[in-house]
């Protein structure tokens, strides 16, 4: 089954590494960054939201005992470098995930041809 920004109430790929009190919640962003950035920043600010509440509710833990002692993350993992208005969208989210005891961080990771 493959996972998408667009698969907005289901976090795509979970991976914790205990020793290294790690516990990162990735999501995938295949969609590129064309006339319709604002809607495109919608649909990633759903998908957020979605995280941010798997990880209040402690479902994290739930589902990943062993994860209870590592710093969570929220990871995007963009196939298209996103432009200015995605990054400062991004920044103020990391603020807002940040202020919920998180972290939201970015890659681009262009796709293989």
């Amino acid at each position: 089954m493959n996972m998408s920004i667009l698969d907005k109430n289901v976090v795509d790929i979970i991976g914790v590494n205990a020793e290294k009190g790690v516990a990162d919640l990735f999501m995938t962003d295949h969609l590129e960054w064309d006339d319709e950035v604002n809607e495109h920043l919608y649909i990633l600010q759903e998908k957020i939201n979605c995280y941010l509440k798997f990880l209040e509710n402690g479902e994290l833990l739930t589902h990943y005992p062993h994860a209870k002692d590592c710093k969570p993350a929220i990871v995007i993992e963009m196939m298209y470098e996103p432009p200015a208005a995605a990054i400062e969208f991004i920044n103020k989210a990391r603020e807002i995930v940040r202020g919920a005891g998180f972290d939201l961080r970015y890659a681009v990771i262009p796709p293989k041809h």
